[in-house]
């Protein structure tokens, strides 16, 4: 396996195939490198490098007690860029991932990001407060973290349910992409993934999003049932070089289940 130390001693894996233009993937929670798998093939046959790593306490990485928060995320990516030394590259995050994204490249990404892509992500901020009164109430959160904290095999099973808009009419459980899904969250530290709901739900990207001059794609289901709609056009407004492609129907995991639209419109967008 290829993996790197980072400076707190954390392992962390991740692929690294091909050659070109590099692509640097960021998953969601709770979930691994392994989500990418039509994206990862698709860029490497367009010709790009692509790369993904499992976020610390994810998938195949060191489960890590400490530093499971949206600072460290970002800078375990900075070690990783600059480890791998990729200059120019495209960095594409979905969910968590993307404000992961958003994050390294406001903090370390001058020099080294040429573009952004944020898939259903959870930028600008999540959770409702006085600065963000339309945002999703903490009791969410909270369920979300006794679901995962103490009920994780079960709770990760039915999640994918409305991760994939399953539960909509006309809609049919694909098997193995539900397993797939459970299988990814499994292999992760229990720790991270309920420490990580309150990165993803309370960290704020407002000011990093108004900090990139970067051409950042903001892409976004209108039927996702996990980050809702309302955060794309939110963020894509924040942004100075921002352009959001909306797609109605599409739930939160529309890169796997609606990946050859989504690969191709990235595409569109890196060309």
């Amino acid at each position: 396996m290829s993996t790197f130390t980072v400076k707190d001693g954390t392992q962390i894996y991740y692929k690294d195939w091909g050659t070109g233009q590099p692509i640097v993937f960021h998953h969601g929670w709770p979930l691994s490198s392994d989500d990418w798998d039509a994206q990862m093939m698709f860029f490497l046959q367009k010709g790009y490098r692509v790369i993904a790593h499992d976020r610390r306490g994810h998938g195949r990485s060191g489960q890590a007690s400490e530093g499971n928060n949206m600072e460290t995320y970002a800078a375990d990516i900075a070690e990783l860029t600059e480890a791998l030394d990729l200059k120019n590259a495209i960095h594409v995050g979905h969910s968590t991932g993307g404000g992961e994204v958003i994050r390294y490249a406001a903090k370390y990404g001058k020099g080294r990001i040429a573009k952004a892509v944020i898939i259903s992500a959870v930028t600008p901020i999540m959770i409702q407060n006085e600065s963000n009164p339309e945002g999703v109430p903490l009791s969410v959160f909270d369920e979300i973290r006794k679901g995962t904290g103490f009920n994780r095999a079960q709770y990760f099973y039915d999640f994918p349910i409305p991760f994939y808009g399953w539960n909509r009419e006309g809609q049919t459980v694909q098997e193995g992409i539900k397993q797939n899904w459970w299988r990814q969250g499994m292999m992760g530290s229990v720790l991270s993934h309920y420490e990580g709901i309150k990165a993803f739900s309370e960290s704020d990207f407002t000011e990093d999003l108004k900090s990139l001059d970067i051409p950042v794609l903001v892409l976004h289901g209108e039927d996702d049932q996990i980050v809702p709609y309302a955060q794309a056009p939110r963020a894509a407004k924040l942004l100075k070089n921002g352009k959001l492609i909306s797609y109605p129907g599409f739930s939160h995991g529309m890169p796997t289940i609606n990946a050859e639209t989504i690969n191709n419109d990235i595409l569109e967008f890196i060309k």
